[in-house]
């Protein structure tokens, strides 16, 4: 059985050899294409278009009867929201395929729209279209397009030896509340707030055209399926190693009174996913034009890039072990 990567390798490798098959007249305006967080093509006037899709499908990325439906509305754009944030893009409009049992077409699709246009307001993206069909289960399809200044787009490709490696905001939380909602303990008293993140996330799309505008960061992408999952694509990508220092990493602390549910909160800041805070890489001499924050947002220096291609976590006392890159993986059942 293929994985993500595998999948998305084969059909890459179907669809890029030679003659027409870039893409016919407009093919040389592609400047990205597969393999980063969204594609970018050539525009006139001095400006790019980034457009990405993401799928939310039920039973696989959420539970329609323990995630309520404004929830499922707001974070299926969320999602994709991200990965304009990860493009340092600034966010323009958004397209929906939406496929429905009848029995979701009431209440239930009343609750998603108002938390689609939640979203929709909080990210500055317009619905300009899309498709909506029958089906058993709740599949949800979104491209978003996003704009951004003509060669300035940030890809997961441009890491080199000796850079520092940044991430935003805090690793862990959207992790926790996924695990209190798989153990059933969600809707206990005092869980809301361990909730919010893993509800309502939010990309940071104003961080990613910050540092866009300026050029500062050689590579980007959002952390989706798990930091250490992420950390990897972005090495693999930039064909570089990194070392992350783990008293640097920003972890959520899970609260004593939750202890009981014998969680690591190292665990779900490096393999939990769905924080959709952006992971960078910045030169050495550039460092010191990255601030403490950015549009209100923690940024921390968490690790270094390497030549050799390993990856690895260097502990408090200096020793060092292989992170592996363990996170969600779509086609396995349950999580990896």
């Amino acid at each position: 059985m293929r994985t993500e990567e595998q999948i998305i390798q084969f059909l890459q490798t179907r669809h890029s050899g030679g003659g027409r098959a870039g893409g016919g007249r407009f093919g040389n305006r592609m400047a990205v294409g597969i393999g980063d967080d969204a594609a970018v093509f050539r525009a006139s006037r001095g400006s790019d278009w980034v457009v990405s899709t993401d799928q939310f499908i039920e039973g696989q990325h959420f539970i329609a009867d323990c995630h309520p439906p404004e929830v499922v509305g707001y974070k299926s754009l969320a999602r994709a929201a991200s990965d304009l944030a990860a493009m340092g893009a600034a966010p323009f409009c958004y397209l929906l395929n939406l496929a429905l049992p009848r029995s979701r077409t009431g209440a239930w699709l009343d609750g998603f729209a108002r938390g689609l246009a939640r979203a929709s307001r909080q990210f500055g993206l317009r619905l300009a279209g899309g498709d909506t069909s029958h089906g058993k289960t709740i599949g949800i399809g979104i491209t978003v397009v996003g704009s951004a200044a003509h060669g300035t787009a940030l890809t997961r490709s441009g890491a080199r030896v000796g850079e520092l490696l940044y991430v935003t905001g805090t690793l862990g939380h959207a992790a926790l509340g996924l695990e209190l909602v798989l153990r059933g303990v969600h809707g206990s008293r005092g869980a809301m707030p361990l909730l919010q993140r893993h509800y309502f996330p939010e990309p940071r799309l104003a961080v990613g055209e910050w540092l866009a505008a300026r050029r500062l960061p050689t590579a980007m992408i959002d952390i989706s399926d798990g930091f250490a999952k992420d950390l990897h694509r972005l090495c693999a990508a930039s064909k570089v190693g990194a070392v992350v220092w783990e008293g640097k990493l920003p972890q959520f602390g899970i609260p004593a009174a939750w202890s009981r549910l014998r969680l690591k909160s190292l665990e779900l800041a490096l393999h939990g996913g769905e924080d959709y805070e952006l992971l960078f890489t910045v030169p050495w001499r550039r460092r010191t034009r990255i601030p403490s924050r950015i549009a209100g947002v923690p940024v921390h220096c968490i690790g270094l890039v390497r030549s050799e291609g390993r990856i690895q976590l260097e502990g408090f006392t200096g020793r060092t072990r292989p992170l592996s890159a363990r996170g969600w993986e779509h086609f396995r059942s349950g999580r990896s």
